[in-house]
């Protein structure tokens, strides 16, 4: 089996920032892949329907894990800056298109200890096999429809103030989806029993990014069966779905 780095740096509204920190510096023979034109879609159109950060279509995403040397044989690790969500979105694309080899470098590139190259690689294409599953997912109409049903656990990943509803920065609605807890991706490792012991649980954040990391989080804490709202806040609330303060 033969490993492949991947570097998922990104920084959110600065769509070419995770580039410029790949070629000043990245781990030796890494590949990079983008946040925003490789890990999502484009947003739909108005009221933007599906988030600011849709999954990829599924031959999207495969040419592009090609080109950065996913394939058969290849086990992937994949890393970002600090778990910000570009690493573990990578992590969660590759097992929803059926490629189980892969792995997140715990904290990032500030934990990898070897040496650093600069500039482009000259990455081998692979051939990405898509497999895709359709268990892993959860739709805006199948929440809303199953909010407050007794053993689901529905997990808002944002910062403890946006899930409040004290700030909002990027959406036009403050709040959360009504009966959620909050498990802030920057602390996924903290998951309350609550959650850990629910029948079903489904994980949201702003743009379905940051979620991956309480849905990595879950998978080594043994619940490999959480669901991903893909759209997340930004679809829920451009849909004028519930939502709650507190």
């Amino acid at each position: 089996m033969r490993f492949q780095f991947v570097d998922c740096r990104w920084e959110l509204g600065k769509a070419e920032r995770g580039r410029e920190l790949y070629l000043e510096g990245h781990v030796p023979g890494a590949s990079f892949l983008s946040v925003e034109q490789d890990l999502s879609g484009p947003p739909g159109a108005p009221p933007q329907h599906g988030g600011r950060h849709p999954l990829p279509e599924e031959g999207d995403f495969a040419d592009a894990a090609s080109r950065a040397g996913i394939g058969p044989g290849v086990f992937v690790v994949a890393y970002d800056q600090g778990m910000n969500g570009g690493a573990a979105r990578l992590w969660w694309l590759l097992r929803h298109f059926g490629h189980e080899e892969a792995a997140v470098l715990g904290g990032g590139i500030e934990s990898w200890l070897g040496p650093v190259r600069e500039g482009e690689e000259e990455t081998e294409a692979a051939r990405f096999v898509s497999r895709p599953r359709d268990d892993d997912t959860i739709g805006p109409e199948e929440l809303e429809r199953r909010l407050g049903e007794a053993g689901l656990a529905v997990v808002d990943a944002r910062a403890p103030e946006r899930y409040r509803g004290e700030v909002e920065p990027l959406d036009p609605i403050a709040g959360h989806i009504p009966g959620a807890v909050n498990v802030p991706f920057a602390r996924a490792d903290s998951l309350p029993h609550e959650v850990l012991a629910a029948d079903e649980v489904v994980v949201y954040c702003g743009s379905g990014i940051t979620a991956t990391v309480d849905l990595l989080a879950l998978v080594h804490a043994g619940r490999d069966d959480a669901k991903l709202y893909a759209g997340s806040w930004s679809d829920w609330v451009s849909r004028d779905l519930p939502a709650e303060r507190s």
